[in-house]
């Protein structure tokens, strides 16, 4: 019997909403996730270390890539004061000498490339995906379940979601991940998205997705592949 092909698509509105954006996408099987090791944890605190170099004592909001990532949140009624862009929450909690928990190497590989470009990068577990996937406007009748909560949720409409048919993966485009596609200790499969709004040019997301790509092979083994979803290669299978 011929396994169903799952397609991951970012629909046609979210690209003319927002030019120049794109996402790339790591995909990788057969993986092994666990606790991080000393030298991925110590990649981390370098990754925070960087942020705090960078930014230093400007106002984080006002860097160009988090500044557009808070007009983004505006567009579609997110106040970015009260749902903070999850690019802008981690930096604002390094700069407070707040070390990042080491969740697991998964997680954590994730945190070290979103520290290192300051560009959203989250991962789902795909191996409990059944359906096809979409970053879209929501319509306002799906249903999300934040991963601190077992209370549902409905977005509001016209703000970008993540999701699986009716169930929301991601609320906000990068604002909070719901308890569906949670990485865990037990993943074998995973997507890692990376966003990227201008100022970042396709050539950083290209580049973050290697990075990934690498970090996964060193500590979680597996097979990856990557592909940039754009305006122009809007749908990927799974």
């Amino acid at each position: 019997m011929n396994q169903k092909v799952l397609f991951y698509t970012v629909s046609e509105e979210v690209f003319s909403r927002f030019p120049g954006y794109v996402r790339g996408v790591v995909l990788t099987y057969g993986l092994v996730n666990g606790a991080s090791p000393e030298n991925l944890v110590a990649l981390l605190r370098e990754a925070e270390e960087k942020v705090r170099e960078q930014l230093g004592s400007a106002a984080v909001n006002e860097h160009p890539r988090i500044a557009s990532w808070r007009e983004a949140y505006r567009s579609f009624g997110a106040k970015p004061s009260k749902f903070r862009p999850s690019i802008e929450a981690m930096a604002r909690r390094v700069l407070k000498n707040e070390p990042l928990p080491s969740i697991s190497a998964l997680v954590d590989i994730g945190n070290v490339v979103s520290l290192s470009h300051l560009v959203p990068a989250g991962g789902h577990a795909v191996d409990v995906v059944e359906g096809d996937i979409t970053l879209c406007p929501a319509v306002g009748d799906e249903q999300f379940v934040p991963l601190d909560s077992d209370q549902v949720e409905n977005p509001m409409p016209g703000e970008i979601i993540f999701s699986e048919g009716k169930t929301v993966l991601t609320r906000r485009w990068t604002w909070r991940q719901a308890k569906h596609t949670l990485v865990l200790p037990t993943t074998t499969a995973i997507e890692f998205n990376v966003d990227g709004l201008p100022p970042v040019p396709v050539s950083e997301v290209e580049q973050a997705c290697l990075e990934l790509m690498d970090l996964i092979g060193r500590f979680c083994g597996g097979s990856s592949r990557y592909e940039i979803l754009s305006s122009e290669n809007p749908r990927i299978s799974l």
